[in-house]
């Protein structure tokens, strides 16, 4: 966590220099003010996915969590996570804090990849507004039956690639 906030600070003190320098305070200021604009924004729904991963995490015994989509749950857990992603509506600030309170509480990898790339690639919302309506039925069936078997594949190499994957400290 440490490492992105720094990451994040070092760009926006290079964006405003850079902004600075390019147009002055006067564009460093709409740039900020434009941020902020943004922030109120989707700051509601930031509120809301948090406060319904602190729920989530409070209601959800850890062991019911661990047993459905833990990491010992095999192909149920990642069928359960691909159901719950490809239903489950709502932007990343819901999905993340969502997903990170799950893991905290025995969610395993490989279902949280499963239902994160189901959420991705097979959200039903996305699929009823955008997909059937403008590309029509023929497309969104092809494309959903070829991308049915992707999240389970994600959530079975998803763990193995964790193993080869160094952990700091």
């Amino acid at each position: 966590m440490l490492t992105s906030i720094l990451i994040l600070g070092v760009l926006v003190v290079a964006l405003t220099v850079t902004a600075l320098a390019v147009g002055g305070g006067q564009l460093a200021w709409r740039g900020a003010s434009t941020g902020l604009g943004l922030l109120g924004a989707v700051l509601p729904q930031l509120v809301l996915g948090f406060l319904l991963a602190g729920l989530v995490t409070v209601l959800l015994p850890r062991d019911a969590i661990g047993r459905v989509v833990g990491e010992e749950s095999g192909l149920l857990g990642l069928s359960v996570a691909t159901l719950a992603g490809a239903a489950t509506p709502g932007g990343p600030f819901l999905q993340f804090p969502l997903v990170a309170a799950l893991m905290q509480g025995g969610a395993g990898p490989g279902p949280v990849a499963a239902y994160l790339t189901a959420w991705a690639l097979l959200g039903w919302q996305r699929v009823l507004i955008w997909e059937l309506p403008l590309l029509g039925p023929g497309f969104a069936v092809a494309r959903i039956l070829v991308s049915l078997l992707l999240p389970i594949v994600v959530g079975l190499l998803v763990p193995l690639a964790l193993r080869l994957i160094p952990r700091p400290g």
